[in-house]
């Protein structure tokens, strides 16, 4: 049996990629190794999502380049959002790769690699036309068994400035609510307790399907046709987040009190800037209105610093935000000027120095914020999902509350009591860290 090794970068969105192309080539009779040396073939699935994401793909093609020197019979195939926004360049600049797959071609990449193999290929790159994986599609897991993610979308109709998401990904398309509810039910038997639905923009789910196909009749489906104990919504346009939704969350203790929403800035004037369709207030509003409904509720963000005229005025507005709302989780970006977005020309650019500061400022400000704001679960009982031993130390087990979503938020250290990887056990909160929570097992 041939033998391949697959290198995945970027977001959980691509992960879902990679997972599909070992299915694929699991169905072609592959077989997936670790180690890249002794591998036949060698798949790097790409993010060119941002320059530093760019300049990672390209540092690790130059690596397998090097071990395709020391073997020059194996393969290389570089697939992704690096090959569909650079697919002019790269045969030129990388002639030691035998093929660049696009976006699109994850499902049948088993089958291209057979073409190259046999000599069938006429072009280095290829591009296959958009398509929409289904609940047929064949998907290999590789995250642990009791956790996954389930992708609901492809492409965005957003447009902010400052992404090439539609120019790479395409316009929204939504699969069924039928197609979704039996990939979570195929996932439900396989082993998984927690599924994460992903998407560019989760609120637009259904906007391309007609009336009443959207993310609130996709959830009470999900609720009604399986068990899955815990489903978590991640990466919400904050004008999309509704009463309607809100209130099925209330009702519903299955889908977490976690909400991931993007907001990228709270300066009206840098928001106009972004095309992002919201304002100040109503981002403040929007919070509340989740609080009043969801008191329990855990929020994610991030925010783009240094984006080309933002002033340090409109930047402490930032500042301002996270000292008054508390926010639970909160990643913050440097703005990389990326080639072929609107945003590429707009003046007042800022000097990297400068948005390096003003991430590194709001980080450690949200550090302080976020020490204080993990207090609030001292002395309390709360269901772990455990994920393991810990990756600090074996003495440890280690795992993670309704109100961390896996692989971005703190964790929880558990320092007393025995279970599985898997098991979801009742864990009384003994300390906090700066992200992290302390406790021990009172009841599997």
């Amino acid at each position: 049996m041939a033998r391949f090794h697959l290198i995945s970068l970027g977001c959980a969105k691509n992960l879902v990629d990679s997972e599909v192309m070992l299915g694929s080539m699991a169905s072609g009779g592959w077989e997936l190794i670790d180690n890249p040396d002794d591998a036949d073939l060698l798949i790097l699935n790409t993010c060119g999502f941002i320059q530093p994401a760019v300049e990672e793909a390209i540092n690790e093609i130059f690596e397998l380049v090097r071990i395709k020197e020391r073997s020059p019979d194996k393969k290389i195939v570089v697939v992704g959002c690096l090959v569909q926004r650079y697919k002019d360049k790269l045969p030129e600049d990388l002639p030691e790769v035998d093929l660049f797959l696009g976006t699109e071609g994850a499902a049948d990449i088993a089958k291209y690699i057979a073409q190259l193999e046999n000599g069938d290929l006429l072009e280095r790159v290829l591009l296959p036309d958009r398509i929409l994986m289904s609940s047929n599609t064949p998907r290999v897991i590789s995250t642990p068994v009791f956790r996954s993610w389930l992708k609901i979308t492809e492409g965005c109709d957003n447009r902010c400035s400052y992404c090439m998401i539609p120019t790479i990904r395409g316009q929204l398309r939504s699969r069924t609510v039928d197609d979704l509810t039996q990939e979570a039910k195929s996932l439900q038997e396989y082993g998984v307790k927690e599924l994460s639905l992903i998407a560019q923009d989760s609120t637009a789910y259904g906007n391309d399907l007609g009336k009443g196909q959207n993310i609130v009749h996709l959830m009470e489906q999900l609720l009604k046709r399986t068990s899955i104990q815990w489903l978590r919504l991640l990466y919400l346009y904050p004008t999309g987040v509704s009463d309607e939704l809100l209130h099925l969350m209330a009702d519903n203790p299955r889908l977490v009190p976690y909400l991931d929403i993007p907001m990228q800035h709270v300066s009206d004037k840098i928001l106009r800037s972004m095309n992002r369709r919201y304002s100040s207030e109503q981002l403040y509003t929007t919070i509340d209105r989740i609080r009043t409904i969801l008191p329990d509720i855990a929020l994610r963000t991030t925010f783009l610093v240094g984006f080309p005229g933002e002033t340090e005025s409109d930047f402490l507005e930032l500042e301002t935000f996270l000292k008054k709302m508390h926010i639970d989780h909160v990643g913050v970006f440097p703005y990389a000027n990326e080639e072929g977005c609107p945003s590429e020309t707009f003046v007042n650019q800022l000097p990297e120095e400068e948005k390096m500061r003003r991430r590194d400022y709001l980080l450690d400000l949200q550090s302080g914020l976020s020490a204080t704001i993990q207090k609030k679960y001292i002395g309390t009982v709360q269901p772990v999902l455990v994920e393991g031993v810990s990756r600090e130390t074996d003495l440890l087990l280690e795992g993670r509350t309704r109100y961390q979503a896996p692989e971005v938020d703190g964790c929880v250290y558990i320092n007393d009591g025995v279970a599985s990887p898997g098991d979801i056990v009742q864990v009384q909160i003994t300390e906090t860290q700066v992200y992290d929570l302390i406790g021990g097992i009172i009841q599997r």
